[in-house]
């Protein structure tokens, strides 16, 4: 079940009359706090994680392999799919999704009936210390289905208020790569062709679901961004498989700068807390981080709208999961609210680290600013108008991009 609005309500106290005869601009002091983590931002479990039933997160992280949803050829059963997304949203959460081939050991998930195919032959060798299937590159045919599968996906789910993000990606853990075991470009891992073919074709797809592949993918070596610089254009975002590890400034902040360093203003810029060692795991959301540098600090400078924590309850309270799930994405201030007895102007700042990458507008009395905050940036202030809403202080923030139980606070101090 989809529900298709959710708003919030804040508690307002009027200074001086909503409604002024004489058509002047009246100032309105409204009062709101944020006090809890905001939708589509925070700390993420695994949606089969014994904790995932808390208001301490607003995202639940599922993988998922392609033969769950394909069962023979053109044949699509979303089951899987939906019961993930209905679980989840029965909590009041949404979901992160991403699809796999390669998992280390297991094997492949690529649909049987391409298996069976008498050409297609796939390669079995260790990886992470496990017998791991890797796909065949090589065939035509794992091309084709997939960029089949991802436009069936997004007619589907594009818009659906349970999918709050999508990951992408090829080899390891869909990760852009494999690092152990056979790494054959064109056979193991798709070519550089196919790779540019695929991005373009996500990029066309999906207009609504905010999309994204590793950081990895700056490596010259597999992936076409450098030969195809034009690819840098399109509107994926990026996840970093060890955030926070200790080779992060010299390793994977390269990688991120390859990609621009304001990306994030307009795709999400999100990661997975490292598991380099035990420290990392144990140590991620202390005062001091891991390895010198807190996780907030971390969170501001690479502008973070979620973070994937699934052994963060092993280690630290449900409270200061939700704290530190504060410190990522947007946190919606509004500084000014003026009304000439009908009309409003309202004027809104982003106090958080990083935009909204879904829309979201100031409403009235239930009547909406024609301009979204979607995209307004950390430390950035905009006047939004609400045209015709009467003199009845009643302000909110409205976005189809919600599940029931969720809403959208604001600070107004």
């Amino acid at each position: 079940m989809r529900f298709i609005l959710a708003l919030l309500v804040m508690p307002i106290s009027i200074v001086g009359s909503a409604q002024d005869l004489s058509g002047q601009w009246t100032t309105v002091k409204i009062e709101g706090h944020v006090t809890r983590v905001q939708p589509w931002t925070g700390i993420v479990l695994w949606s089969d994680h014994e904790n995932a039933n808390t208001e301490s997160i607003q995202l639940e992280y599922s993988y998922v392999g392609y033969d769950e949803i394909v069962t023979d050829a053109d044949q699509y059963d979303w089951s899987r799919v939906e019961h993930q997304l209905d679980s989840i949203a029965s909590r009041g959460h949404q979901a992160v999704l991403r699809f796999y081939f390669v998992y280390p050991g297991r094997k492949t998930t690529v649909p049987q009936y391409i298996k069976a195919l008498p050409d297609y032959r796939e390669v079995a060798a260790e990886s992470e210390g496990n017998p791991t299937g890797f796909v065949d590159w090589s065939h035509p045919a794992i091309g084709k289905f997939m960029l089949d599968f991802y436009s069936q996906f997004a007619k589907r789910y594009d818009d659906d208020s349970r999918l709050a993000y999508l990951q992408t990606g090829f080899g390891l853990w869909a990760e852009y790569h494999i690092y152990d075991g056979p790494w054959k470009l064109g056979q193991t891992f798709p070519s550089m062709e196919f790779q540019s073919t695929f991005l373009t074709h996500m990029n066309r797809t999906f207009q609504q679901t905010p999309w994204m592949i590793s950081v990895d993918a700056a490596d010259d070596e597999f992936a076409p961004f450098e030969q195809n610089p034009e690819l840098q254009s399109l509107n994926f975002g990026l996840f970093d498989d060890s955030f926070l590890c200790k080779q992060h400034a010299k390793e994977n902040a390269p990688n991120w700068k390859f990609f621009g360093s304001d990306r994030w203003k307009r795709s999400p810029a999100v990661g997975e807390l490292s598991y380099y060692n035990k420290k990392d795991q144990k140590l991620a959301l202390s005062a001091g981080g891991p390895n010198g540098r807190s996780f907030e600090e971390m969170a501001a400078l690479f502008h973070i709208s979620f973070m994937i924590g699934n052994d963060q309850p092993g280690f630290q309270s449900m409270h200061r999961i939700a704290e530190s799930g504060m410190a990522t994405g947007y946190r919606i201030a509004i500084t000014d609210c003026q009304t000439n007895g009908n009309d409003w102007r309202i004027t809104v700042s982003n106090r958080g680290v990083a935009p909204m990458y879904h829309d979201a507008y100031i409403a009235v009395a239930g009547k909406r600013s024609s301009e979204s905050l979607k995209g307004l940036s950390p430390d950035d202030s905009r006047v939004f108008e609400v045209i015709g809403a009467g003199g009845r202080p009643k302000i909110s923030i409205e976005s189809d991009r919600l599940v029931k139980g969720q809403s959208i606070q604001f600070d107004t101090q």
